[in-house]
């Protein structure tokens, strides 16, 4: 009987030592994170989501980099492919993105982008003016 308790007792300090390993390890992998994917998974009601809603936005602001910055006019099947392509490598870019400011450094690249595509179309606004 006595042994029996002991074995309980044992199991079940060595759940609450697992619980305190894991919890460590988790707040340890939570401070790493890059802030808005430290945001996201804070906040999200599940992991699941917030690894969902990670993906989407690198998948997004890599498509308007994309978009932005080195797009030609390409036939609809040739986009379909590309997209596809970028699709896929957006997986590890979601990876990296857990512990890399990968987010936050597409934001800042579609802005200068933005900023440059807009200058751009003012100067040409502006010589079909004067011509």
């Amino acid at each position: 009987m006595m042994l029996n308790m002991m074995a309980v007792l044992s199991s079940y300090l060595n759940l609450v030592l697992l619980a305190t390993v894991s919890t460590i390890e988790n707040d340890y992998a939570f401070n790493r994170m890059s802030g808005i994917t430290r945001y996201l998974y804070g906040n999200l009601p599940s992991f699941e989501i917030a690894g969902y809603v990670t993906f989407v936005l690198v998948f997004l602001l890599s498509a308007l980099v994309y978009k932005l910055g080195f797009a030609k006019k390409l036939s609809i099947g040739r986009n379909i492919i590309i997209y596809t392509f970028l699709f896929v490598g957006c997986i590890v870019l979601t990876f990296l993105a857990l512990y890399l400011p990968m987010i936050e450094g597409l934001i800042i690249s579609a802005l200068i982008l933005i900023v440059y595509k807009s200058r751009l179309w003012r100067e040409k606004r502006g010589e079909a003016k004067q011509a």
